[in-house]
């Protein structure tokens, strides 16, 4: 099967029912954590059975079940279940901490909800009085289904918070499965690709990317419960992965590992895909002369149901430092005067197409202010494009370091952080200072054994980038703190090092 040129047509519950007819028998996904395979026949069985079970306990059309697991073949059959009865399928995640579950939970209004038995202590103690967890076993399955349209409510998934209070990004059929295709487009994608999902199911790349792309596709999805750079290789090896997707910090802890594939691996892996956060070129061209697998970095948001640019597969231009160009939907840089910025020129990226939100939920200034007058998505981050159509990010709008007046970008100093082989992972953060507004600090984690300074980093970054925007401070620690998808959260860091001492 090819994937198609336009964006998918129909729900989940259509693709679900069609892949089965099609391909009763063929694996669509794999557990490594033991459970049985799930061919596309099983899958819509089970997924249909999950819907009329909901529908006869009562849940309304359209309302938040939610799904608080790990991955697993549970999460997985559970979140096609509540998209195939029509529901909300409200993806909770474990890495948020018990005050953002909590708010997550009682603003998507949940009385019923999927969850692994690691989490029910936590669900018991954060959910709202009225929400139950469910025990599939004992529920009735003789509720009729609901009739569902492309542009019903098919998800709900929190923003991190990071910055506030965490926003509902709300999807419909028509988005979801167009973010897949998006993916499976650009990455040519068909039946005969098995990928391999690391990135959790309750973030937008590891559901959109690898699961829907899946669907899409109609190929076959190793789902593991979550990354292993020990476990990696082998997995790669054992399933005969031909592509997987991840984050930068895990394509630098896998560089910074031991283990490299074998000839045979190589032969059979594709491409790796990055996304979620910029990636250091240093970091991608030693992971690519090292492991002999080409990257593919991408750019994607919760709000556009992952991926809006991506480089092309080899023999296509790959521009090593860009995320890209788009594909299946449209990308534009907008100016501080509301123009279109020209190629080079700097503006914030926003985006148009079928994969795009519906909205914020419960947040109608929200939602207003994340789009522009003509219906353009806002996205942010701050981009310039070259001649070729190729954009680079340059930061984020909320991120970026004022320091006497001059606008700093972080990947600036990441990047220069990351030329080191020592650096496993970088970020740049600003700190108040009576002076400029805004001084530069960074904090970086260090492969093991490293007699790397803080103070050699610092020199490295003068050289590099002069004294300007050099930090005037890195922390050493034993690990940045992460989102879910394994992206480096800049803020958490701040919190993280008041009480720490300076670099001398």
């Amino acid at each position: 099967m090819t994937v198609p040129s336009k964006a998918p047509t129909g729900t989940i519950r259509d693709w679900l029912n069609q892949n089965a007819e099609v391909a009763p028998d063929d694996v669509a996904y794999v557990f490594t954590e033991g459970s049985l395979n799930l061919s596309w026949s099983e899958l819509a069985s089970k997924a249909k059975q999950i819907a009329h079970q909901l529908t006869a306990l009562g849940a309304k059309k359209g309302e938040s079940i939610a799904v608080m697991m790990p991955n697993s073949h549970d999460a997985l059959v559970n979140f096609f279940g509540i998209a195939f009865g029509g529901f909300r399928a409200t993806m909770i995640n474990l890495a948020a901490g018990s005050e953002a579950i909590s708010y997550a939970l009682s603003h998507a209004n949940v009385r019923y909800a999927f969850v692994a038995e690691a989490q029910l202590d936590l669900f018991a103690e954060v959910k709202p009085s009225k929400a139950l967890a469910l025990n599939l076993s004992e529920l009735s399955a003789s509720g009729n289904l609901y009739e569902i349209d492309p542009k019903d409510q098919a998800l709900l998934m929190y923003t991190s918070g990071t910055t506030g209070t965490p926003k509902g990004v709300l999807h419909s059929h028509a988005s979801l499965l167009a973010g897949g295709w998006t993916s499976a487009v650009a990455h040519q994608l068909s039946s005969k690709d098995r990928g391999y999902c690391v990135l959790p199911m309750y973030h937008i790349n590891g559901l959109c990317v690898t699961v829907i792309g899946n669907l899409i596709s109609r190929g076959q999805l190793v789902v593991t419960p979550k990354f292993s750079a020990s476990q990696f290789w082998i997995d790669i090896a054992k399933y005969k992965v031909t592509w997987f997707s991840v984050v930068p910090t895990i394509i630098s802890h896998l560089l910074h590992g031991k283990t490299t594939p074998s000839k045979a691996v190589q032969a059979h892996l594709r491409f790796g895909r990055s996304a979620s956060a910029p990636l250091a070129p240093d970091v991608q061209s030693a992971f690519e002369k090292r492991f002999g697998v080409p990257i593919i970095e991408t750019m994607g948001l919760t709000e556009t149901a992952a991926q809006i640019l991506s480089n092309p597969l080899p023999p296509g231009q790959r521009v090593i430092g860009s995320p890209g160009i788009a594909y299946g939907n449209e990308a534009a840089i907008l100016t501080a005067d509301g123009g279109r910025a020209e190629p080079g020129e700097e503006g914030e990226l926003i985006i148009k197409g079928p994969n795009v939100m519906l909205g914020y939920l419960n947040n109608s200034q929200a939602t207003k202010d994340a789009f522009t007058q003509d219906g353009w998505l806002r996205t942010g981050d701050l981009v310039r494009k070259d001649q070729q159509g190729y954009f680079f990010v340059t930061g984020r709008l909320k991120e970026l370091i004022i320091k006497g007046g001059e606008n700093i970008a972080p990947r600036e100093i990441d990047e220069a952080l990351y030329a080191n082989p020592d650096v496993v992972e970088a970020a740049a953060f600003s700190v108040p200072c009576d002076i400029y507004g805004e001084r530069v600090h960074a904090a970086v984690k260090l492969r093991d054994g490293s007699k790397t300074t803080a103070q050699n980093l610092i020199a490295s970054c003068v050289q590099k980038l002069g004294d300007f925007k050099a930090p005037d401070h890195i922390f050493v620690l034993e690990e940045l703190p992460k989102g879910p998808s394994g992206k480096i959260q800049r803020v958490m860091i701040a919190k993280l090092i008041k009480e720490m001492p300076l670099s001398k």
